[in-house]
């Protein structure tokens, strides 16, 4: 398909968009990153990603310039960092976070650390507005996953990052330092990465596993107690590679066809709601029997409840990242840098990992991870094996275009 054009004679989109399934909402655009085959080399040494990459239109242009403000780093010792939920290590009383102290007690700086990242396009949708205003966000740093990184790097929304306030970069995994949406790692450098798979409550299942989507989507006793995840690449990913599809080389027909499926589930009443995740607390009380969940949050549910369970499918799942970005007019831009730099020291980025549970892209972490918790260090879903890496799949970059209508193929699933 050229590259600029849609195939709107496509007979099977054709017949979805017929259905009704088009979005209300303007949908955004976007590009998939890192493949599998980079992020496989990278997790045979300290615990990644796989992939093959998919042509893709992340590092096609030169983006815009971001602008950027005055900054107060050195007179305002403060940091705000925007994260998704359960995404740093706390204290048993929940009350403080040791790594976040300890950064401040060894640079001054405070850390406004705040859990209001849910969902890409929820978060997208709220500093966006801001960003095209050419308005502060409010915010020095946050994490977004690799597609929506592609995004704001082409809109000139996000910040190149001054290397030299982040020497401890060099402890990057090296098969992530050039990635399809950032060759180079200008814009970006990762957080946290990990799968995406099912999770499931025995006791809401009645004691049966759910390891396939084939189950999640039409086993009658899991009706209405179902959630699948408002992040497409995951949801439409998985259901695509449970229909034998490689999801670094789908056509149209493969997408529309893994919407229809769901279509179909939902329509049949299997599924509950469509959440970011949000999902841990219906997991954990049983609301929801099973649903499509990532590995670390499933992780933290199990030292509470063993009961909760997850499973990565046989045919296949996908894999990720969450990246550090710098919004333009960032307030405290070098403070942010200092920040980032002190998560990539091992030692750190261990003790996050092992509250977190998700994979580590700083070289040297599953060694650390090991002192602190040998199990954790031997937990195929923190430090992943040969043979789990060679079933994870990432979803191939997007044109435009394509992440135009399929954004509103799926978004009609969500919002309708």
């Amino acid at each position: 398909m050229n590259e600029n054009s849609f195939d709107t004679d496509n007979p099977v989109l054709r017949a979805a968009l017929a259905r009704g399934l088009v979005s209300r909402r303007s949908a955004m655009m976007g590009a998939a990153g890192l493949g599998a085959a980079a992020f496989l080399a990278a997790c045979g040494s300290a615990g990644k990603n796989p992939s093959s990459g998919g042509a893709g239109t992340g590092g096609a242009t030169v983006p815009p310039l971001a602008s950027a403000a005055p900054d107060l780093s050195d007179t305002e010792k403060l940091v705000n960092w925007s994260n998704w939920t359960e995404y740093i290590d706390v204290t048993e009383d929940g009350k403080s976070r040791p790594s976040l102290d300890a950064f401040t007690k060894q640079t001054g700086i405070t850390v406004n650390y705040t859990e209001d990242y849910l969902d890409n396009d929820e978060f997208y949708a709220k500093v966006r507005p801001l960003l095209q205003g050419g308005k502060d966000t409010g915010r020095d740093v946050w994490c977004s996953t690799d597609w929506m990184v592609a995004r704001l790097i082409r809109q000139g929304f996000v910040q190149k990052l001054d290397r030299g306030n982040i020497p401890n970069v060099a402890n990057l995994n090296d098969s992530l330092t050039n990635v399809e949406f950032d060759p180079g790692r200008l814009y970006s450098l990762p957080w946290q990465s990990g799968f995406a798979g099912i999770g499931y409550n025995l006791k809401a299942t009645g004691g049966k596993k759910i390891e396939s989507m084939e189950q999640l989507l039409t086993d009658p006793a899991l009706k209405g107690k179902v959630t699948l995840l408002t992040e497409m690449r995951d949801t439409v990913g998985l259901v695509m590679i449970e229909q034998g599809k490689d999801i670094s080389k789908f056509t149209e027909d493969d997408f529309v066809t893994a919407i229809a499926t769901i279509q179909q589930a939902k329509d049949a009443g299997q599924i509950l709601r469509f959440t970011g995740n949000e999902y841990t607390e219906g997991l954990a009380k049983g609301e929801i029997a099973a649903c499509v969940a990532w590995t670390g949050d499933v992780v933290q549910l199990q030292f509470d409840d063993p009961n909760i369970q997850y499973a990565l499918p046989q045919k296949g799942f996908t894999l990720w990242s969450d990246n550090f970005v710098i919004p333009a007019l960032a307030k405290h831009k070098k403070n942010a840098e200092k920040l980032i730099d002190y998560y990539y020291d091992p030692v750190v980025m261990a003790q996050v990992a092992a509250w977190v549970n998700y994979i580590s892209p700083v070289k040297g972490t599953s060694e650390e991870l090991v002192k602190i918790d040998s199990d954790l260090g031997k937990n195929p879903l923190i430090v992943p094996t040969a043979d789990v890496l060679a079933r994870a799949q990432v979803f191939r970059g997007l044109t435009a275009v394509e992440e135009t209508n399929y954004n509103k193929l799926f978004s009609a699933l969500t919002t309708a």
